[in-house]
């Protein structure tokens, strides 16, 4: 099976600052892939360096064979990956439709669009049944389902996820999870990055452990959560 991503030998820093040291990753087609580490490890400096948002990288960055490192982040998403950032990205005072809108600002083609946007709608109920209401008065749960469904406008075939359950209710952590389930079944590649260990590992195929900006080991998420090293680090096993 051909990746979705492949990643090489990637290094990034911000300023004098180096963050990235040599990453390696692949992520398949209908695949999560869940990274974890301790805050500072470069978990989310990852994935904002496949999207080119950090000042210096070196290394390759390949989407379905193709070299991307340089393209720009419009140009990605254009290629067929989205990120879904960690600090909420709504448009407040736009309606969730609105704000659907905006997301597939890029498709030019009227009828295309409309489908898209019937089909995220479908695919979070709860949006669907209040799209004229402000995203602004959407819980942070909801606004985060709002934030996933808008990278759907795109059509994306890697969508990177940056902490998407900081902040949220459990049950709306629940929801979340099983979206990326959902997204998974699709045919998405998911490349997500999580504090709450225990329930991505359980909805990820393969879990990677980042320590000081390199890929320590990577795993069946399942073997994962048998490894004494995860247990103890990141689970609260003794």
């Amino acid at each position: 099976m051909n990746p979705v991503l492949s990643i090489r030998d990637l290094c990034a820093s911000y300023g004098a600052r180096h963050i990235l040291d040599g990453v390696q990753l692949d992520v398949n087609p209908g695949e999560v892939v869940t990274v974890i580490g301790h805050n500072g490890a470069g978990k989310s400096t990852l994935l904002r360096a496949v999207f080119n948002l950090v000042p210096w990288r070196s290394g390759a960055i390949n989407l379905f064979g193709r070299d991307v490192t340089s393209l720009a982040s419009d140009r990605l998403l254009m290629a067929g990956i989205a990120y879904v950032p960690q600090h909420r990205s709504v448009f407040p005072r736009l309606t969730i439709e609105e704000n659907l809108r905006m997301g597939g600002y890029l498709v030019r083609d009227r009828a295309l669009l409309a489908e898209r946007t019937h089909r995220s709608l479908e695919l979070f109920p709860i949006l669907k049944s209040r799209a004229g209401q402000l995203a602004g008065a959407l819980s942070g749960g909801e606004q985060r389902m709002l934030e996933i469904a808008r990278t759907l406008l795109q059509d994306p075939q890697l969508i990177m996820l940056d902490e998407p359950s900081i902040g949220l209710a459990p049950k709306m952590v629940d929801a979340v999870f099983r979206n990326v389930q959902i997204l998974r079944d699709q045919g998405k590649a998911i490349l997500m990055v999580e504090q709450n260990v225990k329930k991505a590992l359980r909805v990820s195929d393969r879990g990677c452990v980042m320590e000081l900006g390199s890929m320590r080991f990577q795993d069946q998420a399942a073997r994962l959560m048998d490894d004494e090293r995860v247990a103890k680090l990141y689970l609260g096993k003794r």
